[in-house]
This record gives C-alpha cells, sequence and structure tokens, in this order.
C-alpha cells in the first residue's frame, strides 16, 4: 500500500452520481494520475491518500485509491498554488516550483523585500523581478485572502470569484456565515460552504447553516420537477440533510420569508398546516407567466364574440383550405382551427393518430392565406426538425427562436435570449408544439418575448412525461380551465391501421393490450432472464430490424425506464457499444470513468450548456454556420478524438459540430439507450423497450405510453408480460408540486 500526500491540481474525470474521479494530483515534485471514488473533493484540496499503483493498458500507471482524508495545506504548499494561479502575469506553474524550490516559505519576504534576488531564478531577469514585486505589492491583498481561502480547500479559481465577489470582506463573511457563498456565487452549493463552515467551526445547528439548507433543499426540489415544497416534505428533508430536529429548522423558514429569500403560500386560514414553500424566484416565474398569459389572452374580433359574417367567411376558406389540400377535418378538428383564429391564445392537445399535424396544417395554411407572419417553434432540435418536415415551414428550437444570446456571462445559471420584453418578436402568430416539454424557465422567457395581439398556439400531448424542468406546462394550463383548449379523440383510419397507435391510446385508457407478434408494428418478446434480453437486444438492432424499417443500427434506439441495474442505462451502454462499435486500432478513444469513448459512439448531452459553440462546415471544411447552445437531449455522434489538444468534436442534428474539452465531457454520456425521460420530443423508426422490473412509482402507464409514443415505425418489448400489465394498470405518477394553474385561475378570479 503506497500512502503520499499532495493537491489536487486537476479533476479529468468525476461521475457526479457515483463519485468515481480521475485527477491529477501533484506531490512534492511528483504528479500522480489517481482513480477512485471521491464524492466531494475539489480541485486545490490537499489530500492524504492511500491506494496501490497499477498499469493501465492505455494511459499507463496509475494509483488506484483505497483510502484519503483532506488535510490542512502547508503554507508553501498554499504560497506556490498561488504563485502558480495566473495571478500574477508572467509565472507559471512551472516558474512558480522553482521559485519555491529555492526560497521556500521565505517567497513572499523576498518578492516584497528583495526582489532583485529573484533574478537568482533562470528565467527571471532584474526587470521581470522588479515587475513580479510591482505585480505582488499591487495584488496583496488578493494574495493573502487567496491563500487563507486555499486553507479551506478553496481551488485558486473558486478564491479568485470570491474575491471578486467580496474584496477585503471575505474574512467577515467566512467567519460570520460562509453559507452566504452558496447564495452569491456560482459553483458553491450548500454541500461546499458546509465543508469550509466545518473546517472553519460553525456549529451544526447554525442559523446560518439551516437558512442556507432550505433554499439547498427547494433547489434540489427544481432538479425533480418542483416549484414548491409542501412546508412538511421541506422540514423533513432539510432535518435529514443538516442530521437537527424538525423544530430547530420551523423558525428559519419564517425568517427567509421575512427576508424575502422564500415564499410561503396558504391555501386558505383552515388549511394553514398546507403551507407551500417556494424559492422566491420559482414563485415570481409562475406569477409572471400567468400574468403575461392573461395579457396574451384577448379575442381577436369585437367584444361579444365573433360577427356571423366573419365566422361565415372564415368557415368559406376553411372549406377551400380543405379542398385543395384533400382533406376533411372532423368536428372537433374544425372547432380548433376556429378558435386558433378568432383567440389571442389557443391549446391543441391529442394523442397519436388523433390529426394533430394535419389541424396544425391547416392552421398554418390560413394564416399564410392571411399574409401573416408565423413562426414555428418546438423544445429540441428533433422536434423542431419534425415539426419542419411535417407542415413543410421552417420550424426552430425555441432557443433559436428567441436568439440565444452569445454573451452569456460564464457564473449564468439561466439561458438569457436577444428576444425578450424590450426587443419582442415581430410575428402575427407563433405556433409551439412539443409543449409537454417546455419547463417554467423557458417558458417565461418565450412568454417575455409575445407581445399582447400576437396569437399563441400551443399545441402537445397532456399524457406524455412532463419537462425534465422544473414545472408541468401544458397540464397547468389545460387544468385551469381559463383558455381555450380543443382536445382531438378520434384516431383517424390511416391511423387505425397501426397498432402503435391503437397500442398507445388504450395504454393511455388502462385497457390491456394484445401481446404477442401478430402484428407488422408492435412485438412482444417474452423474455425472463437478463442475458438473453441481452442477445435478442443485440440481434434486433444489428440484424432484423435495420432492413424491416429501413433504417440504420444506429437509428433504433432503446429506451428504458431506468439508468440503474441490469436494464438501465448504464449497463446497457457499455453492453451495446461493445457490438455495435466495437474497439478497432484505427479508431481513437478516451476512457472516461469506469468507460471509454470512441470515435463514431452515439453519445448524448445530459445538461443545458448555453455557452458551448457550434458550427456547421462546408465539405470543404469551411465553416458555413455557426451558434451557440448544446441543450438536454441532443443526440450526435463522436467523430473525432484528439488526445494531444485534450479534445473531442461531436456532429449532432443538422451538422451542427461540437468541440468538448475532455474536462467537459461529464456533459455528455453514451446514447445506444436512454431512458424514456430523455427521450421526448424525439421519435425513432424503431424503439425496443426492455421491461422486465422496477420500482412501482416509476414503472407506470404515463412511462409506457410515452415510450411507446416514440417509435415512429415499429415497437418491440423485450421481457415480462406481467410487467407490462402492471404499467398499464398502474395510473400512479410521481406527483409535481406546482402552482401555475392557481395563480392564473387568481388573476381570473380577480
Amino acid at each position: 500500500m503506497e500512502s503520499i500526500k499532495g493537491y489536487v491540481e486537476h479533476i479529468i474525470y468525476r461521475n457526479n452520481e457515483n463519485g468515481y474521479t480521475v485527477m491529477n494530483m501533484v506531490s512534492g515534485q511528483d504528479e500522480v494520475i489517481c482513480v477512485g471514488m471521491f464524492r466531494t473533493i475539489d480541485e486545490g484540496e490537499t489530500l492524504e491518500i492511500e491506494g496501490n499503483y497499477v498499469e493501465h493498458p492505455v494511459y499507463g500507471r496509475q494509483l488506484k485509491v483505497e483510502s484519503y482524508q483532506v488535510t490542512e495545506p502547508d503554507d508553501i504548499v498554499s504560497i506556490e498554488r498561488y504563485l502558480g494561479s495566473g495571478a500574477i502575469k508572467g509565472i507559471g506553474e512551472a516558474l512558480a516550483a522553482r521559485i519555491i524550490k529555492k526560497f521556500g516559505v521565505d517567497t513572499f519576504r523576498i518578492i516584497e523585500e528583495e526582489p532583485e534576488r529573484l533574478a537568482e531564478i533562470k528565467g527571471i531577469s532584474e526587470r521581470k523581478a522588479r515587475e513580479i514585486a510591482i505585480q505582488m505589492e499591487e495584488k496583496k491583498d488578493m494574495r493573502e485572502a487567496m491563500v487563507f481561502l486555499q486553507k479551506y480547500g478553496i481551488s485558486g479559481t473558486l478564491a479568485i470569484k470570491i474575491y471578486n465577489t467580496y474584496g477585503m470582506g471575505v474574512y467577515g463573511v467566512l467567519k460570520e456565515n460562509p453559507y452566504k457563498l452558496a447564495e452569491d456565487i456560482a459553483g458553491v452549493g450548500f454541500k461546499i460552504a458546509d465543508e469550509i463552515a466545518s473546517k472553519i467551526g460553525i456549529h451544526t445547528d447554525s442559523d446560518y447553516r439551516i437558512r442556507s439548507a432550505i433554499l439547498y433543499v427547494l433547489l434540489q426540489a427544481t432538479m425533480e420537477g418542483h416549484i414548491y415544497l409542501p412546508e412538511n416534505i421541506l422540514l423533513k428533508r432539510a432535518a435529514e440533510l443538516l442530521g437537527v430536529e424538525e423544530t430547530a429548522i420551523e423558525p428559519q423558514v419564517s425568517n427567509l420569508a421575512m427576508d424575502k429569500k422564500i415564499v410561503i403560500k396558504i391555501p386558505s386560514p383552515e388549511r394553514e398546516e398546507d403551507r407551500k414553500i417556494y424559492a422566491a424566484a420559482y414563485y415570481y416565474e409562475e406569477l409572471n407567466c400567468a400574468k403575461m398569459l392573461h395579457d396574451l389572452n384577448i379575442s381577436v374580433f369585437v367584444e361579444g364574440g365573433m360577427l356571423s359574417a366573419e365566422a361565415e367567411h372564415i368557415e368559406k376558406r376553411i372549406k377551400i383550405i380543405e379542398r385543395e389540400q384533400g382533406i376533411e377535418l372532423d368536428e372537433l378538428q374544425r372547432k380548433a382551427v376556429l378558435e386558433s383564429i378568432k383567440s389571442g391564445l389557443f391549446i391543441l392537445t391529442g394523442g397519436p393518430g388523433t390529426g394533430k399535424t394535419t389541424t396544425i396544417n391547416t392552421i398554418i395554411r390560413y394564416y399564410a392565406e392571411e399574409n401573416m407572419d408565423i413562426f414555428l417553434a418546438a423544445p429540441t432540435g428533433r422536434a423542431a426538425k419534425r415539426m419542419t418536415e411535417t407542415t413543410g415551414y421552417e420550424a426552430k428550437t425555441i432557443h433559436r427562436l428567441l436568439e440565444l444570446s452569445g454573451a452569456v456571462p460564464e457564473e449564468s445559471k439561466r439561458a438569457k435570449f436577444e428576444k425578450n420584453e424590450e426587443n419582442p418578436l415581430e410575428a402575427d402568430v407563433i405556433i409551439v408544439d412539443e409543449m409537454s416539454m417546455v419547463d417554467i424557465h423557458l417558458f417565461q422567457s418565450l412568454l417575455k418575448a409575445i407581445m399582447p395581439g400576437t396569437r399563441l398556439i400551443m399545441a402537445g400531448d397532456i399524457n406524455q412525461l412532463p419537462s425534465v424542468g422544473p414545472g408541468q406546462i401544458l397540464k397547468d394550463l389545460i387544468d385551469s380551465q381559463c383558455f381555450p383548449v380543443v382536445m382531438l379523440q378520434k384516431i383517424f383510419r390511416q391511423a387505425e391501421e397501426s397498432d402503435i397507435v391503437v397500442n398507445a391510446h388504450d395504454i393511455n385508457k388502462g385497457k390491456q393490450i394484445e401481446l404477442n407478434n401478430k402484428s407488422k408494428d408492435f412485438f412482444f418478446l417474452e423474455r425472463n432472464d437478463v442475458n438473453v434480453i441481452y442477445k435478442h437486444m443485440i440481434q434486433l438492432i444489428c440484424e432484423k430490424l435495420p432492413s424491416y424499417v429501413n433504417a440504420s443500427a444506429y437509428d433504433i434506439q432503446v429506451l428504458t425506464p431506468m439508468r440503474k441495474g441490469s436494464l438501465g442505462v448504464e449497463v446497457l451502454n457499455g453492453i451495446l457499444q461493445e457490438y455495435l462499435n466495437p474497439p478497432d486500432a484505427s479508431k481513437e478513444e478516451y476512457p472516461s470513468g469506469e468507460g471509454v469513448y470512441r470515435v463514431g459512439d452515439k453519445v448524448m448531452q445530459i445538461k443545458n450548456n448555453y455557452q458551448l459553440e457550434w458550427e456547421v462546415v462546408s465539405k470543404y471544411g469551411i465553416p458555413i454556420d455557426r451558434g451557440m447552445g448544446v441543450f438536454n437531449g441532443d443526440i450526435g455522434i463522436i467523430r473525432e478524438i484528439n488526445d494531444y489538444a485534450q479534445e473531442m468534436v461531436v456532429e449532432y442534428d443538422e451538422h451542427k459540430r461540437v468541440t468538448y474539452l475532455f474536462h467537459q465531457l461529464d456533459e455528455i454520456e453514451l446514447a445506444y439507450a436512454v431512458t424514456i425521460h430523455k427521450s421526448q420530443g424525439s421519435e425513432y423508426p424503431a424503439v425496443i423497450m426492455p421491461l422486465l422490473s422496477g420500482p412501482k412509482m416509476l414503472f407506470n402507464r404515463n412511462l409506457l405510453y410515452t415510450g411507446v409514443t416514440r417509435a415512429k415505425s415499429c415497437v418491440t418489448i423485450l421481457g415480462s408480460r406481467q410487467t407490462v400489465n402492471d404499467m398499464i394498470a398502474n395510473e400512479n405518477q410521481n406527483k409535481r408540486y406546482t402552482s401555475l394553474c392557481e395563480r392564473i385561475k387568481e388573476l381570473y378570479s380577480i
């Protein structure tokens, strides 16, 4: 067993779920690549590590860590880190190491009092020595603050950010309330602040600690889709996080409300125990959306409704469009077209095969013949591409429609758009599809860019899974009963020929479906052994389905409910990669976590990154289009891996190429298999779903319905008949705590 002490210079890779980390550690004059489970460490921290050296077949000697302990850095280490951080122009890591080797703990005194002695070091002239001394004097306060911060395990980059925020007030902040860092500085969450506080000696029942934990719990809840938490759930979660009694937390909820950090809503005086607790920003997002929706929901015609002459004219125009298009709208479709014309705001919903596309196309055709400016949009690139194909009009992602700003500050947690209330969209009609995928942040940004008088038409399937981000916009809008809504229900004759469509509707109604191989597009293979499921899944992808649906193996998508387990995303991707893109001497690869990325791999972006640049290049390699932003759920192919430049190029839909530095690879993952939730808004030629067993709250009707409706030509379920039947019978969904519906009703009751 080897034992070393040093500091974390660079985290090469970290799996945020299980803590598996690959990092570069500096120990004296040596650099060591360490691999192991580290949950909370950050760059700049000093560690004592025990482990054994192993030989990696590609990356050579590494220290496999068995145990570690975070320790305070020696003063000399802090000095070297500061000098090598880039804070002093002209001194890099190598030169900092030489200075420290020469002068040791006396370095700062030498620079301040005898700067000419720096010229004794190779690479430093007398002139450079004077420049270093001047900089050191100018940055004396920052230097002392950074050395102070680094003693608490704060990396150089983060230390600069903290100093720039507080200046010399940093000492008071850390002494009185280190949890303020979590509120004020991007990149510092509750857990980092809590670690700093514990090193400083802040008590576990500190008011500041409890307040910070409450805000942290509310933020974590938004990652589950919630806008607020009932107070009893908030108290329970915060108590578990802090290790204190709920009674110690209750007073701080009221204090945060007085400071306007949170909002408390009481449904009624007699239901005070049902208090809802919001992070203030999320409460006001819902309130703002409700107000803007109210302002958009105006009748386009005179008070009292549409005049009979106007109605007659519109009916006549619709009939002409039907005749020209060779279609015949049913009663609900016709009603939808009329509502979209007479209302400032309209919602269209319905399942597969109910004629949503035909209805939208009729609406578009009507407005086009009125010479109105029409914008089409959808939440994802794939959904926008499908909308373009089905309508014949260009559809953009909502981000692109709103002109995602290229000037997003690095600290920003939200997208910034050029189109907003001061620079609105210049359109007569805006049609947004796949509204079930839109979260509260994106919805607020969209509404800000739409002026009253512009018609907003929203379409989507209310029975699909809600958005990955917080909120359940489409459901709340419909449940409010304050806006015109048409729900299409009739399955058209052509769609009735598809068992995918028929079975999807039966699943949604809770009816059991035929599970056999007699269909031409919906198959079930009873397989109760995981290894047998693997075998047949690979056969289907590699041999059976490509020719059957006239698509490549890469276009066939495995969808699974889970991330973990033998049929979860992580295990399936490793197995599928071995067969669909096996190792080859001609393919560059890069180890990441416990797996590997290889040229040709199918990958998915797993978080919104508004600052990643993409470009489209011609066949001669000349850029012909550029833009910003890659989004959660985008799927692409790895085209290049450059070990020397430490970067990887991924090509997404529409030939958008994105360059990732290796330290950014925690933003992507293999996508041969993806969760059903991540597949929203996408459509695949063929879908394979392994369904054997899983948690009841996850294995529900809503999830199965969403998975089935992702398939265009073929669905194959591998697994247990009982599991499928149980999912259809299970209409329980993970409840989302949202209240846009209530905010809308409040406005209309005034």
